[in-house]
């Protein structure tokens, strides 16, 4: 039996240098989190920079309008 699953298209972006990605999700929190999980990081080991809020649709329906976050990779002292 074939598997006729079409991949998830993933509009997340990681740089080569992998110390900044920029994410988008539902929500800036959801974003943050997923982030946080491709960096294997902790949120105070990166700096987060909000591109666009997410934008709630008719009748208050989450998701209408994605929200877009920039994280770069502090510098370890």
């Amino acid at each position: 039996m074939k598997n006729n699953k079409v991949p998830k298209k993933n509009n997340n972006k990681i740089e080569p240098s992998s110390k900044i990605i920029e994410v988008e999700a539902k929500t800036v929190q959801a974003a943050i989190k997923e982030a946080l999980s491709m960096l294997h990081v902790k949120e105070n080991d990166v700096t987060i920079q909000v591109l666009k809020e997410e934008h709630k649709g008719l009748f208050g329906m989450e998701g209408a309008e994605k929200a877009k976050i920039k994280v770069t990779l502090k510098k370890k002292k």
